[in-house]
């Protein structure tokens, strides 16, 4: 099974947004558990946000997976900041 390199971006997106939102919350000295909770959830609600957007104005390509592509991403930078903090 090949991976489409549209998915791939999204991927990237999504170790980008969970890496600077766990940094920020890190550097604010907020509690770990926290700050990956928090970054969970502002990852799943611009992701899914940003296709339901798509989906309602038209602009752009609404793709269920892209969204998901993004989550597994931010799940994947979360696991890197787990090693720096």
């Amino acid at each position: 099974m090949k991976i489409e390199a549209d998915k791939w971006r999204h991927f990237y997106a999504g170790v980008a947004m969970a890496i600077i939102l766990c940094s920020a919350g890190a550097l604010m000295n907020i509690e770990l558990k926290l700050v990956f909770i928090f970054s969970f959830i502002i990852v799943v609600s611009i992701s899914f946000g940003f296709e339901i957007f798509s989906l309602i104005s038209g602009l752009g390509r609404y793709d269920i997976w892209d969204a998901v592509a993004t989550i597994i991403g931010a799940i994947f930078g979360m696991g890197i900041c787990v090693s720096f903090f």
